[in-house]
């Protein structure tokens, strides 16, 4: 009778003990509940280099928002570049949207209440990935105008890969803020600014000579009114900085990471 009452108690203790265990987790949860943070999902790896940029953007700056080491809730799905570029040469974009829908879906399976493309290429599919979704896509180019506004310009140039360059769907929704947007006109231009970009800045390399030569187009879009600069490839900023014109640069890597604060901070 005496072992029976003793291993009843045990159990008796070893329930309540768990029961507490359980109170307290979940009094932990509703501790990091109370930060009222949205959880965002980062589409990255075109290239990683940038989305290292994003990462970090992100991380610090919500660590700067709460005066600690308080992290945001973010997740990051990252694409095959080599993949990516050759469904890019093989002008396969309904592939490339597949690769984009299914990693928002996977993110958004994981927790994500929204998702990014870090890069301004592929918002080239951006239409056919949303309408898949039943949660938002943060467009760069919205956010873009927005910094462009806050500003008080209304005149910018726009550099990026040949796909944003030749086509217009970052320079027309930019456009459509009450904006005039300037792109380079020269073929030879337009491909030299995208082997920058494929060849070198997404292998993370800096050529000086290669910077010299953005830096001249730049200018010369400058000289026809640009009163800013788009860097609308991820890639240049880690190769073109302030210092480096005489007019605001628009890092979209850093205002589209700075909408993601915003998103998972809800203001």
């Amino acid at each position: 009778m005496i072992k029976y009452i003793g291993c009843l108690l045990f159990v008796v203790l070893t329930a309540c003990n768990n029961s507490e265990k359980k109170v307290k987790a979940n009094k932990s949860n509703l501790e990091i509940n109370k930060t009222g943070m949205n959880t965002l999902g980062l589409i990255g790896g075109t290239s990683w280099h940038s989305t290292l940029d994003y990462y970090s953007t992100i991380n610090q700056s919500v660590n700067d928002y709460f005066g600690n080491n308080t992290n945001p809730p973010l997740l990051v799905y990252t694409l095959n570049q080599a993949e990516v570029h050759r469904f890019q040469i093989e002008n396969k974009w309904d592939s490339i949207a597949n690769m984009l829908t299914n990693a928002a879906l996977s993110l958004n399976k994981a927790g994500a209440q929204a998702v990014m493309f870090c890069a301004n290429t592929p918002h080239k599919v951006y239409n056919s990935v949303q309408q898949n979704l039943r949660f938002p896509i943060i467009h760069i180019a919205d956010v873009t105008a927005q910094a462009i506004h806050e500003k008080g310009l209304k005149k910018v140039c726009f550099i990026g890969t040949k796909y944003s360059m030749e086509e217009d769907f970052i320079t027309k929704r930019i456009e459509e803020n009450n904006l005039e947007v300037l792109v380079p006109e020269d073929k030879d231009v337009i491909n030299e600014l995208h082997r920058i970009i494929i060849e070198e800045l997404t292998y993370g390399k800096i050529e000086a000579e290669s910077k010299t030569y953005v830096l001249t187009v730049l200018n010369d879009l400058i000289n026809k009114g640009a009163e800013g600069v788009i860097l609308g490839c991820t890639e240049f900023p880690l190769m073109i900085f302030e210092e480096d014109l005489e007019v605001p640069i628009f890092d979209t890597t850093k205002i589209h990471s700075m909408s993601a604060v915003d998103y998972i901070l809800n203001k």
